[in-house]
């Protein structure tokens, strides 16, 4: 294996300390990513180093060309604190000529507007739940064809942003007032989908043209109280207290039958394909009750830290955690813009 000169490139806020001895969980755990990235690659013998980045692209270019990498490790999630500009930083390294990991800069674009996605699946037959989409400052006007339950969320946000029980709504009332809270407190156009109440998988992607998958993860509670949606609200993706006080567990699917599992995994491949992703991503997906399956979200360059759902998933399909991210660093070599 060919040691690396890596870049990895990630907010300032998040560049971790050299030891993480004595630190909590809690402590460790906005830099997690970042520090798993970087302790490994440096044990895979790569010469990796952080480069942190927050409002200037000046500041990206020197630290690129003092270091000279073979490759950006990209883990930004954000730029001048909006996620909407992403896509232009990847098109800045592009016009640089220098390669990096995970998705590239149209299908960023395309990816960040949940709304954009949706329609582009409809138009090539992916099912997914129908939806209305109120932009901000305007005021709720709910389509007749458009029935409750709805699942009311950011059109731009990820990781759950802005996601809370009470996003699920059953009437006009509550359905204006959860618009007003993502207008006003998430500063986005909201959107509000169909609810799709069922089990909620995750599929996890790697490639450029030749994909691979990971065994098909489910996200389950065992605790949540009678009747309380099963959603992924940002307390079930981020807090560990009410992780354990509502028994929130992912692990791999079971009792699913090979005709199922592999139409997940062919649904999943052709929206990658159709969405222009590169690099990696994670599908959302969600199966109603009458066994009519819905593609949610696809979610670009997923959290990659040790032991989350994607390497966990990378891991039980025999990609020990260097290898997948050896595999990354090889696709963001490999990768060609069209």
């Amino acid at each position: 294996m060919k040691k690396l000169r890596v870049a990895i490139v990630m907010l300032k806020d998040f560049i971790p300390p050299d030891s993480i001895e004595g630190m909590s969980d809690k402590e460790i755990a906005r830099f997690k990513t970042e520090y798993d990235v970087l302790v490994t690659l440096k044990g895979m013998g790569h010469h990796a180093q952080p480069v942190g980045v927050a409002n200037d692209l000046g500041e990206l270019r020197s630290a690129l060309n003092e270091l000279k990498p073979h490759i950006v490790f990209n883990l930004l999630e954000e730029f001048q604190g909006f996620n909407l500009y992403m896509p232009f930083v990847l098109g800045y390294l592009e016009l640089l000529r220098q390669p990096y990991t995970g998705c590239n800069p149209y299908a960023m674009m395309l990816t960040h507007n949940k709304a954009l996605v949706k329609k582009i699946l409809k138009y090539h037959r992916i099912r997914t739940p129908e939806f209305v989409v109120f932009p901000w400052g305007k005021s709720v006007r709910r389509p007749g064809h458009l029935p409750f339950p709805l699942f009311v969320k950011s059109t731009t946000q990820h990781g759950s942003v802005g996601i809370a029980q009470s996003s699920v709504v059953n009437d006009d009332d509550q359905l204006a007032e959860r618009v007003r809270f993502i207008h006003e407190q998430v500063q986005t156009d909201a959107i509000a989908e169909q609810y799709i109440d069922g089990r909620e998988f995750y599929v996890g992607i790697l490639g450029n043209r030749r994909l691979d998958t990971f065994p098909i993860w489910e996200l389950c509670f065992e605790n949540l109280p009678e009747g309380a949606p099963r959603i992924a609200t940002e307390k079930v993706k981020w807090d560990p207290d009410y992780q354990s006080k509502a028994g929130v567990i992912t692990r791999a699917a079971t009792d699913l039958d090979d005709r199922l599992a592999s139409r997940i995994v062919r649904v999943c491949k052709r929206a990658y394909r159709i969405l222009g992703q590169s690099g990696y991503a994670r599908m959302d997906l969600r199966l109603a009750g009458n066994g009519e399956l819905y593609l949610i979200e696809s979610n670009p360059n997923p959290q990659l830290s040790y032991g989350e759902d994607f390497a966990e998933a990378a891991h039980t399909s025999g990609l020990k955690y260097e290898h997948l991210l050896q595999r990354i660093l090889n696709l963001g070599l490999s990768y060609k813009p069209d």
